[in-house]
C-alpha cells in the first residue's frame, strides 16, 4: 500500500521548514452520506515527527480537523541529509509512517 504521508524538509542555516501532506477520510461521525446514514467516525489522533530520535513536533487531532490535512511548522537542529520521520495513528488504530530526507 503506497504511503498516505507526503513530506518536504528544508534545512537553511539553523532552522528546518517541515510542509507534510497526509490523506486520510478525517470523519468526524456527525455527517451523514446520501442514503443519510451517519459516516462512522474515522479521524487521526496523534501525529508525530521525529528526527535524530526525538519527538520535534506532536499534534493530538480530534473530529474537528478537515480531510487530508496539511501541517507546515519548523525546527532547529536539522541538517541536510538528516532523516525526518513521520508517523500518525487513527481512532481505528491504523497507522503510517513514512521517512523523509531533509534537503
Amino acid at each position: 500500500m503506497p504511503s498516505t504521508i507526503r513530506v518536504r524538509a528544508t534545512a537553511s542555516g539553523d532552522q528546518t521548514d517541515v510542509q507534510s501532506l497526509i490523506q486520510h477520510p478525517m470523519d468526524s461521525g456527525y455527517v451523514k452520506d446520501s442514503k443519510g446514514e451517519l459516516i462512522p467516525p474515522h479521524y487521526i489522533e496523534t501525529v508525530t515527527f521525529e528526527h535524530d530520535g526525538k519527538a520535534v513536533f506532536t499534534a493530538f487531532w480530534g473530529p474537528a480537523v478537515s480531510k487530508d490535512p496539511y501541517l507546515k511548522f519548523k525546527f532547529s537542529g536539522g541538517r541536510k541529509g538528516d532523516e525526518l520521520k513521520v508517523s500518525w495513528t487513527d481512532n481505528l488504530g491504523k497507522t503510517d509512517s513514512s521517512v523523509a530526507k531533509i534537503g
